[in-house]
């Protein structure tokens, strides 16, 4: 039963709101910041986003009234499932008899292991939703309009001390990865050395050019007592400082290497088996689309320590013919829910079990989609405007870490998309992914706390 959304934890939190969409007055309390439950129980994070402005209901919030989803239901639906599954989480045009015969499911019939929030919005105190591309954009890559850090930012950032620790013990993991919209990863400042690698494509041959494996003994001396010499130039009191620059070039030295491998060479198709699977068995679940290629990069870059991958996917601005095209558009997105399900259940982690047991999913969008109280609108798609049907990201968490499995944590009416029960703020709900990876989240957004929801 989903919890009232005039509790005194979510209205001291900032996230109530009336049905018809009045703010309260925010009320700060300084407090002691404390980590929900599921700090540090998960190891890596693919967030996808949704781009150009999702349409949830038509998948993740599906029960609700034809105006916001104008294609229905799905059928087979999994027993346990509390949310509603929309029709477009069941186009399976890509599942072929040799997928099927791999174990490879519908959608639906997994929902039960997934978990929605029917009421994420990015300012849950405003009056109305914010759908204008730009401004919901940045909201959704740094948290606020105009933000300076973007959340992955944040999250190397929360990281550091554990990372700065693998790098003196000569221990080298991957940072966290973008391959999508780079301002997920903009920072400056203190924290401009915990920016994320931004990847374009999944062809990493270029990066092997910058390998010390490449360079001759003459050059690799030259480079390394340049190091020793700058350290030695310099004041005591600077000592940290340097140290900390010359760790960061072996880093990047090492990040040439790994990046060299043969296990990130996902586009070769491989028979050789890494952590139980091979690259050819995950290009024929993943398929050969941008996005099936991206999250099976992902998977590969998991194995040298890789946190988090941000990827774009999609195309969803649909202002017209999206009664036509959003099926077909679906596919890539519903295939590589599948792969995942299937490939994390079969991957070998590192540490023990399986990556399934170790990584969490997650989508949303700058905002979501609405027609005005019709099916759709005069030209057979859909806009953005200020009203729920806008404002409301469903978003879908799935992974071994996730404890709600199949729940609505929250609720809307069917009628009008008023919210019925909990609301939860953007930034909140990435400070909970952090708090899930172990990263350190009080220094950012304090009005908004992550919450437990997800591991209870």
């Amino acid at each position: 039963m989903a919890r009232s959304k005039f509790s005194r934890r979510r209205l001291l939190q900032g996230a109530g709101m009336t049905a018809a969409g009045l703010a309260f007055p925010h009320l700060w309390i300084p407090r002691e910041v404390k980590a929900t439950e599921a700090f540090g129980t998960a190891k890596h994070l693919i967030y996808i986003r949704l781009s150009g402005g999702f349409r949830f209901p038509v998948a993740f919030n599906g029960a609700v009234g034809e105006q916001f989803n104008p294609f229905g239901m799905a059928s087979g639906i999994a027993s346990g499932t509390e949310w509603g599954v929309g029709r477009m989480l069941d186009q399976n045009e890509w599942r072929t008899d040799e997928l099927a015969g791999l174990g490879m499911k519908r959608v639906p019939e997994f929902a039960n292991e997934m978990t929605v929030l029917p009421c994420v919005d990015h300012e849950p105190l405003s009056g109305s939703a914010d759908g204008n591309h730009a401004t919901g954009l940045e909201r959704f890559l740094t948290g606020e309009v105009g933000g300076a850090t973007g959340l992955f930012t944040m999250l190397g950032y929360g990281l550091r001390e554990r990372t700065d620790a693998d790098t003196a013990a000569g221990i080298v993991n991957l940072p966290p990865v973008i391959m999508g919209e780079s301002g997920m990863g903009r920072g400056s400042g203190e924290y401009a050395a915990y920016r994320p690698a931004v990847l374009r494509g999944d062809d990493l041959d270029r990066f092997a050019a910058g390998s010390t494996e490449q360079l001759p003994d003459w050059a690799r001396s030259m480079a390394e007592g340049y190091d020793v010499r700058n350290k030695e130039r310099h004041n005591p009191s600077h000592s940290p400082t340097v140290d900390a620059y010359i760790r960061s070039r072996e880093a990047t030295r090492a990040y040439a290497d790994i990046f060299a491998s043969d296990i990130l060479k996902v586009s070769e198709g491989s028979g050789e088996v890494f952590d139980g699977l091979s690259n050819g068995e995950l290009a024929t679940v993943f398929g050969d689309t941008n996005g099936g290629r991206a999250v099976h990069l992902a998977l590969r870059l998991f194995h040298f320590g890789c946190p988090a991958v941000y990827i774009d996917q999609g195309g969803y601005d649909m202002h017209s013919d999206e009664e036509m095209d959003l099926p077909g558009r679906m596919e890539e997105f519903v295939q590589i829910l599948s792969a995942l399900e299937w490939s994390l259940k079969r991957l070998e982690h590192p540490s023990g079990g399986t990556y399934w047991d170790h990584t969490i999913i997650a989508a949303g969008s700058e905002f979501s989609r609405s027609a005005r109280g019709a099916r759709f609108n005069s030209a057979r798609g859909s806009d953005h405007g200020g009203d729920f049907a806008t404002r409301w990201m469903s978003m879908p968490f799935m992974g071994g870490p996730i404890a709600a499995k199949g729940r609505s944590l929250g609720s809307t009416n069917p009628d009008d998309l008023s919210p019925t029960g909990d609301v939860f703020s953007y930034r909140s709900t990435w400070k909970t992914m952090m708090d899930f990876l172990g990263a350190e989240s009080s220094e950012f957004f304090p009005a908004d706390d992550p919450y437990d929801a997800l591991c209870t």
